[in-house]
């Protein structure tokens, strides 16, 4: 990627998003572009996770990270990507519940080589019965 200009990058964005948002303002000139462009490919592009699913995993992510913003910004982009109320409830809550087994199975110190090999005999059943 060449060298662009901060004008050119913001306005790049400013036609991609209707304005520049603050949290871009403060980025390093040199760093912009390439953020950017991060930012283009991850939020706004299609990738191999249709863009509801990955904002759908990002509402799940930041309800454990706490961050008031990344929530707020997933929950939007998932709406706009069209997820349902529904399915944003469902992305929390399933959170809540792998966050729940993750504190427990770490919390009892369950032998994680014990576990792998439990889950290949779990992987291993229920794919024989498909």
């Amino acid at each position: 990627m060449g060298e662009r200009s901060r004008s050119e990058v913001e306005s790049e964005i400013k036609e991609a998003l209707g304005l520049v948002p603050h949290f871009f303002c403060g980025i390093p000139d040199d760093l912009l572009a390439y953020e950017w462009e991060l930012f283009k490919r991850f939020e706004l592009g299609e990738t191999l996770i249709p863009n509801k699913y990955k904002e759908l995993m990002g509402i799940a992510l930041h309800s454990e990270t706490k961050c008031r913003y990344c929530t707020l910004f997933h929950t939007e982009a998932a709406r706009i990507f069209g997820a349902s109320e529904e399915e944003i409830q469902e992305a929390v809550h399933y959170a809540k519940h792998s966050l729940g087994w993750s504190a427990y199975l770490n919390g009892i110190r369950e032998d994680y080589d014990d576990f792998a090999q439990e889950l290949g005999q779990i992987k291993g059943y229920l794919g024989s019965q498909g």
